[in-house]
């Protein structure tokens, strides 16, 4: 019997001794040496967590490297990337988070996130934006990009990055066609509207397409006048503003002109990037993100201009498009979504995607060097500038974008008028009935 005693104590005592070994391991550093290590909440169990987005294959690449930097300091979290077409990725986004089925993080539009705020479809993130676990602050990014993501006080998306709009040139289409180049217009500040009609004008001579026109370019075309579809208010006025008609009857001009072309009228399968990089064309306008593809092609010579102006001024305020980074409601893992949210728009991932040859320009705060050092394209800096000074959707000077639908609704009439099928009046008509009703309906529902 006291052998047998003496066996379970000593039993007792190895377990007790087992038990402090293993404390003292758990208990030791575990850091990774960066900030990012507190992703992995401490759990050690393993998490799944899926998010998509629209992009080119270059694009992809660009959003891969925050996956695989935040996996790699969170070894118990697994993210996997799943691509939707841009043409079909809202109305896919949409049916899969009203049937449970979408992904735990994802991109949304500046012009959908309206829509997924006010609806349920989103997780509120302010909450956690502003406690430990988060990466990123509110107080880190300009007030002006926010749009529809912020209602109020309550946060349903945060700016990835932003990607103020610029004109691109090809260099090898306008050299060949004897043309000037925008830089020296610019740098002689005479890169305004009367040059761009003369610059497209010798581009068509030449055989080729001046510029690509998109319906939903129009804001920074009527800005580009001194004018005005909505004021600083966000009061519409777009058809009581004399310049913003004036900019849509220059487009229009130009279009009939041959001297421009327009997006919608391009055959099935051929874009303006494809374009652009086969030398049929001399501009077109994109934020960053045509940068990762244009500059994989050793052939193609490009850089950046500013719009050209109407005003006697240099340059004028630019639409500044941005996605937002946002979490499903209904997600399973929503804690630990909304940590790798933060970190992807965090300085961090911010730096980890834009480096070098990024798809975009910060939203964030203080790291701007990190896609003018290295930049491939000479004139970066005019992004950095844009961004400083333009709106992005949903602010006041664009105030439909707060509106669910309105955007594409102006889109449809704007595509109509460059179809040729309603003049600039009837456009703007249009466009006012159109805005009072969806105005008074949105209202009402406050």
């Amino acid at each position: 019997m006291k052998r047998k005693t003496k066996r379970f104590f000593g039993f007792i005592a190895f377990l007790m001794i087992s038990s402090l070994i293993i404390a003292g391991c758990s208990n030791g550093d575990t850091s990774t040496g960066s900030d990012s290590s507190k992703g992995n909440g401490g759990s050690g169990e393993k998490v799944n967590i899926t998010m998509s987005a629209w992009g080119n294959p270059a694009e992809l690449k660009v959003y891969q490297r925050a996956l695989d930097s935040y996996m790699k300091k969170n070894p118990n979290v697994s993210i996997k990337l799943v691509p939707i077409p841009s043409d079909a990725y809202e109305q896919k986004l949409m049916t899969q988070l009203q049937g449970g089925s979408g992904p735990d993080v994802f991109y949304v539009g500046d012009a959908t996130m309206a829509k997924l705020a006010t609806n349920g479809s989103v997780a509120e993130l302010s909450e956690f934006m502003n406690t430990e676990e988060s990466f990123a602050k509110p107080d880190e990014y300009a007030e002006g990009l926010w749009g529809a993501a912020k209602q109020g006080d309550k946060i349903y998306g945060v700016t990835v990055d932003s990607n103020p709009l610029v004109m691109y040139y090809n260099k090898t289409v306008l050299e060949e066609a004897g043309v000037k180049s925008p830089q020296e217009y610019y740098d002689e500040n005479k890169w305004n509207w009367e040059a761009f009609d003369e610059v497209t004008k010798q581009l068509k001579d030449a055989g080729k397409e001046g510029f690509i026109a998109e319906r939903w370019l129009m804001d920074t075309w009527i800005w580009s006048n001194g004018g005005l579809a909505y004021d600083d208010e966000g009061n519409y006025v777009l058809d009581k503003n004399a310049k913003a008609k004036e900019a849509l009857q220059y487009l229009d001009e130009l279009k009939n002109k041959d001297q421009i072309l327009y997006a919608g009228s391009l055959p099935k399968g051929q874009g303006l990037d494809a374009m652009f990089m086969s030398n049929k064309v001399g501009f077109v306008a994109a934020g960053n993100w045509l940068v990762p593809m244009f500059s994989q092609n050793p052939s193609l010579k490009f850089d950046f201009v500013p719009f050209p102006t109407n005003t006697g001024n240099k340059r004028e305020p630019v639409q500044v498009p941005t996605a937002y980074m946002s979490v499903s409601a209904k997600s399973d893992v929503a804690e630990e979504a909304m940590k790798f949210a933060t970190y992807y728009v965090s300085k961090e991932g911010q730096e980890v995607r834009l480096k070098g040859s990024g798809n975009a320009v910060p939203s964030i705060k203080g790291i701007d060097d990190v896609v003018v050092e290295g930049s491939p394209v000479e004139h970066i800096q005019y992004l950095i500038d844009g961004r400083d000074t333009g709106f992005a959707n949903g602010s006041p000077r664009m105030f439909k974008g707060q509106i669910p639908g309105l955007n594409i609704e102006w889109e449809e009439q704007f595509d109509l008028m460059f179809l040729g099928k309603q003049d600039v009046d009837k456009t703007i008509q249009k466009i006012t009935e159109i805005t009072k009703q969806k105005t008074e309906e949105y209202k009402a529902n406050q």
